[in-house]
């Protein structure tokens, strides 16, 4: 974080708390002090909350934790601190575990901070420049990190492309993870773990070149598969079915949980929780996601760093909901 964020001062109903709110990359930041005045908590209760969160991989740390020097007073003189901030996924995370009536107000004022905060004009200029590079940028990336074939090169470069009509409504798409495009209201139907396990049973079979594939390495596929269910306030954290589908597709492959075939298995229950919810095709019975398609996205989630998750998850939103056209 910089100097150059703005502020916003956040009161509670109950005039109970009164917190100097950041805002800056299109989102909003608390330090651990701040959440813990908000929430009402110890220290060390909001601490392993957010211990909890980065450990069971529900959000990676380096997206969502930025460090600014902070000026305090201490023994009645001025020190200066590296202090750590926590974005408002990262808030709305710890809300939901605390279960705190404060943290949902927190939210909704934080919802209608960040619309005028864009709508005003403070990132709306720089913000499709940014997107478009990001998109582009990314790509290149991937290129150094990783040798591609050159049918993996093919595809990816492909898809990108295919990706040009996304940019526009990436525009609309920010933190509070408005719909975007052409989503679904209806209820979405869980893979479940039990299901995962049969799946990934069905595919040893097919692809028995290895003695550990789908072996588990720890917990992390139980919270990939409950992470894109959860709600907070009574409201859904991804409140479409093409959301929840494209961030199963994220955290699966991100959270890495299998000694062999992550990518595979990724893929697999991508599709079986799209098949589920009716997403694999369109009206006139053609294919909403090419295999190539699903090829790059998931080759580009591996690849990727963890500030770029918006970009992806929205990409994939876009394209399972058929708004890159």
């Amino acid at each position: 974080m910089n100097k150059k964020q703005e502020l916003a001062i956040y009161r509670s109903k109950d005039g109970g708390v009164q917190l100097n709110v950041q805002l800056e990359k299109e989102t909003l930041w608390l330090s651990l002090n701040q959440l813990v005045e908000l929430f009402e908590r110890d220290k060390s209760v909001i601490s392993r909350h957010l211990r909890n969160i980065y450990k069971e991989g529900e959000l990676a740390k380096e997206a969502t934790v930025a460090k600014n020097a902070t000026v305090q007073t201490e023994a009645g003189r001025s020190v200066t601190r590296n202090i750590e901030y926590y974005n408002l996924d990262a808030i709305i995370s710890v809300g939901y575990r605390v279960n705190s009536k404060r943290g949902t107000e927190f939210r909704i004022w934080a919802t209608n901070v960040l619309k005028q905060h864009i709508v005003q004009g403070y990132t709306v200029n720089e913000k499709r420049l940014k997107q478009l590079g990001q998109v582009v940028k990314l790509a290149a990336d991937i290129s150094k990190r990783k040798t591609l074939s050159g049918d993996e090169a093919s595809i990816l470069l492909q898809t990108v492309s295919e990706y040009a009509g996304a940019l526009n409504l990436l525009d609309d798409y920010d933190h509070q993870r408005v719909t975007i495009g052409k989503t679904s209201k209806r209820k979405a139907k869980p893979v479940s773990y039990e299901e995962t396990l049969k799946l990934i049973d069905a595919m040893r079979i097919k692809f028995g070149d290895s003695a550990v594939f789908g072996k588990e390495k720890d917990e992390s596929l139980h919270s990939s598969l409950n992470a894109v269910m959860q709600s907070f306030d009574g409201k859904d954290v991804y409140p479409s079915v093409e959301e929840k589908a494209a961030h199963l597709l994220y955290f699966l492959v991100k959270n890495h949980s299998f000694v062999d075939g992550n990518k595979r298995i990724a893929a697999a229950v991508f599709l079986r929780f799209a098949e589920k919810n009716k997403l694999l095709y369109d009206k006139e019975g053609r294919k909403r996601i090419a295999d190539n398609a699903l090829v790059a996205m998931t080759l580009m989630i591996a690849e990727s760093h963890p500030q770029e998750k918006e970009v992806i998850a929205a990409m994939l939103t876009n394209l399972i909901g058929g708004s890159t056209k």
